[in-house]
C-alpha cells in the first residue's frame, strides 16, 4: 500500500527508502561515512571526559603525539579546544586525522571525537568489540 499524500510505501519504514547521500559541505567531509559504527562510537563517546585539550599552542607536534598515545591507549578519545586556541574546530579536526588511521567521528561544539582501532585489540570493531 502506497500513502498517495506522503508518496512513500507505508510496509517500510521511512529510514530504509533510501541511502544517506554523501556530504558536500567540505567541513564536513572529513567526518568518517555515516555507519553502524559510527552511530555506535557517538554513543560511546558521549561519556567521554576530554582527554585532551588545545589551548593557545593550538595543533602542535606536542599535541599531535598526544593524541596518538591516547588513541592507541583507549581508542576512542574526546579532544577539547579551548576558546584561545588560534585554529577553528574545523582545521583542527582535518589536521588530526591527517594522521594514519585517525578517523572524526564527529565534530560537537569545540569538540571533536576521534577513533583508532588498536592493532592487536580492538574494543569496537571486530571479535572483541563489545
Amino acid at each position: 500500500m502506497v500513502d498517495i499524500a506522503v508518496g512513500r510505501d507505508l510496509h517500510r519504514p521511512v529510514w530504509q527508502l533510501a541511502p544517506m547521500p554523501a556530504p558536500t559541505s567540505p567541513r564536513k567531509q572529513s567526518l568518517m561515512p555515516s555507519t553502524p559504527l559510527r552511530r555506535q562510537l557517538r554513543g560511546h563517546g558521549h561519556a567521554l571526559q576530554a582527554i585532551v585539550q588545545i589551548g593557545k599552542g593550538g595543533t602542535n607536534e606536542a599535541v599531535i603525539a598526544q593524541v596518538t598515545r591516547a588513541l592507541f591507549d583507549h581508542e576512542l578519545v574526546k579532544v577539547k579546544l579551548g576558546q584561545e586556541c588560534p585554529e577553528t574546530r574545523f582545521a583542527v579536526a582535518e589536521r588530526l586525522a591527517e594522521e594514519p588511521g585517525v578517523n572524526v567521528v564527529q565534530i560537537l561544539g569545540r569538540t571533536v571525537l576521534l577513533y583508532k582501532r588498536h592493532p592487536q585489540k580492538p574494543r569496537f570493531e571486530g571479535e572483541g568489540a563489545r
